[in-house]
């Protein structure tokens, strides 16, 4: 559930009216979630509270987006709510793995507060094993998109005139029945259940993904989040490079911190 947190002696508005909710999956490389990250940082967006929820493993650690000494001591834990109300946009951050038989539960509650805090859609962060990836899914792009239908008959259109490729179904049986498809996102965590569920609930999502390997992870956030960048055009983009996204502080802890010079 949502819980605001209190600035400036006031409440946080939990009405998300007509916003758009941007999250990520707990997936494969973390790409979504670093994808996020560089959304927050560069809008600098600010903290308007948390998804309070036994679902992920607890986790508590400094302000990962701290820009001086002042807020570097702010708190974090594992999912937090951030807005920018001049893009009609509100982001929840999840930095925790769910917890065992956990995903179903949080699916339910989070599209619970989607529909009670009237989120117009759900955009989902996403990615896939790269070495999982059928004949066709070798083809061309390695970054991919799944709209809902109340979506696609709002912007299928738009992403068509942008050459974006769909998720392509897979057959369910290899080499035994390849007529009957099914939508597979291997490494994906939660993202066909999410998917799917606000499919029979009537909750317009979009899951944009990418097709990775788990590593340095980094050039996939920028990537996927560049994607991103194509269709709500959150920042302005002559060419989508890196330099247009502010890297948020935590990231030079994402290795460690490297071997102290006086070893050598």
């Amino acid at each position: 559930m949502f819980v605001p947190c209190d600035r400036g002696g006031g409440s946080a508005s939990s009405d998300f009216k007509g916003f758009t909710l941007l999250m990520p999956a707990v997936s494969v490389g973390n790409v979504g979630q670093l994808a996020t990250d560089l959304v927050i940082s560069t809008l600098n967006m600010t903290k308007v509270g948390y998804f309070y929820t036994d679902c992920l493993v607890p986790m508590v650690g400094n302000n990962p987006y701290a820009t001086a000494e002042e807020n570097s001591m702010e708190l974090s834990i594992n999912a937090e709510v951030y807005s920018l109300p001049s893009k009609k946009l509100v982001v929840l951050q999840i930095r925790s793995p769910f917890i065992k038989n956990k995903y179903r539960p949080f699916c339910q509650t989070l599209l619970s507060w989607v529909k009670s805090s009237k989120c117009a859609r759900v955009v989902l962060l996403s990615s896939s094993h790269a070495y999982q990836r059928d004949d066709e899914q070798l083809l061309g792009t390695p970054l991919r998109y799944l709209l809902t239908p109340d979506l696609e008959k709002a912007v299928g259109g738009l992403m068509q005139e942008l050459n974006w490729k769909e998720m392509e179904k897979v057959a369910a049986y290899p080499g035994i029945n390849d007529t009957e498809k099914v939508l597979h996102i291997p490494g994906g965590g939660i993202t066909k259940l999410l998917f799917t569920e606000s499919y029979s609930k009537g909750i317009q999502m979009a899951v944009l993904l990418k097709f990775c390997s788990e590593g340095d992870n980094i050039p996939d956030a920028f990537a996927l989040v560049n994607y991103l960048n194509e269709w709500l055009q959150l920042v302005k983009s002559e060419v989508n490079t890196s330099s247009q996204w502010k890297i948020p502080s935590s990231w030079r802890l994402l290795f460690g911190n490297g071997l102290p010079p006086a070893l050598f």
